[in-house]
C-alpha cells in the first residue's frame, strides 16, 4: 500500500485535486481509502456525493473510546473509504489534535492492514501547515509520498518551498520524499514552464499541468468528481492523466529548497514580479 499526502497553500485546490485524482484511481481499478485532515471535514464530500460525514473526534466525543471502523469510515464513489479527522469545538484546543488522534485511531482499529486490501491511502492536509499535528503525516512517517499542490502564483509558490523545507526536516527520520509538484493552474502568465523550472530547481518534477476548466466548478455544485459527473469532458482526462502518472511514479527525493532571494528571482524571470 502506498500512503501519500496532499500538501498546498489553503485555498489551491488540495481537496478538490485529491478526490478527482481519488476518482481516476478508482477508474483504474485501484482501492483507496481517504483520510481528510482537515477540522473543515470537506475532504471527502465530492466522493461521498456532499454527505456531512460524521467525523472521528466528533464520534469519539458523542460514543466514547468503544468505536469500530464502520462508525468512522463510509464508503464512497467506486468503492473509496472516506475518513474526516474533524476537529475540537470552535474556540477549543488544537485542530492538530483531531489528526493524531485520526490516524492513532484508524491503527488501532486495523484500518491499514493487508486484509484492507488497500493500494493507497491519501492524506489530505490542511493548507501550508508543516507544524504539530498538521505535520504528522510527514514527522511520523505516516506518508511515504508527499505531492505539493501550487500554481504559478507568488504565494502558492512560497508556501511550496516553506513545505519542502518541511519534508526536508523529517525526511531522514521518517523516511518521507517528495513525488514532485501538481499545478492546478490559476492561468498565470508563462505558468507551464515557470513550474516546470522551479521544480527542477528544488530537484523534484512537475507530475501534471491541470489546466483551469469550469467543469470543475460544475461538478463540484453537483457534489460530484467530475468523472463521475461527466467522464468524458477533456477535464476528466486531466485528472486521469494525473492519477496515472502518480500511480507509475518512481521518483521521490529529499528536496533542494530555494532560497527567498533565489526564488524571487525564479518569478522575476517570468515576469511575475516586477522589479
Amino acid at each position: 500500500m502506498r500512503k501519500v499526502a496532499i500538501y498546498g497553500k489553503g485555498g489551491i485546490g488540495k481537496s478538490t485535486t485529491t478526490q478527482n485524482t481519488v476518482a481516476a484511481l478508482v477508474e483504474m481499478g485501484k482501492k483507496v481509502m481517504v483520510v481528510g485532515c482537515d477540522p473543515k471535514a470537506d475532504s471527502t464530500r465530492l466522493l461521498l456525493g456532499g454527505l456531512a460525514q460524521k467525523t472521528v473526534l466528533d464520534t469519539l466525543r458523542e460514543e466514547g473510546e468503544d468505536v469500530e471502523l464502520l462508525d468512522i469510515r463510509k464508503e464512497g464513489y467506486g468503492g473509496t473509504l472516506c475518513v474526516e479527522s474533524g476537529g475540537p469545538e470552535p474556540g477549543v484546543g488544537c485542530a492538530g489534535r483531531g489528526i493524531i488522534t485520526s490516524i492513532n485511531l484508524l491503527e488501532q482499529l486495523g484500518a491499514y492492514t493487508d486484509d484492507q486490501n488497500l493500494d493507497y491511502a491519501f492524506y489530505d492536509v490542511l493548507g501550508d501547515v508543516v507544524c504539530g499535528g498538521f505535520a504528522m503525516p510527514i514527522r511520523e512517517g505516516k506518508a511515504q509520498e508527499i505531492y505539493i499542490v501550487c500554481s504559478g502564483e507568488m504565494m502558492a509558490m512560497y508556501a511550496a518551498n516553506n513545505i519542502c523545507k518541511g519534508i526536508v526536516k523529517f525526511a531522514e527520520a521518517g523516511g518521507v520524499r517528495l513525488g514532485g509538484l501538481i499545478c492546478n493552474s490559476r492561468n498565470v502568465d508563462n505558468e507551464r514552464d515557470m513550474i516546470d523550472e522551479f521544480a527542477k530547481r528544488l530537484g523534484t518534477q512537475m507530475v501534471h499541468f491541470l489546466p483551469r476548466d469550469n467543469d470543475v466548478q460544475r461538478a463540484e455544485i453537483k457534489r460530484m468528481s467530475v468523472i463521475e459527473w461527466n467522464p468524458d469532458v477533456p477535464q476528466a482526462n486531466e485528472y486521469r492523466t494525473l492519477a496515472s502518472n502518480i500511480d507509475a511514479n518512481e521518483m521521490f527525493v529529499i528536496p533542494k529548497p530555494m532560497k527567498i532571494n533565489e526564488l524571487e528571482s525564479l518569478l522575476l524571470d517570468f515576469g511575475v514580479l516586477v522589479a
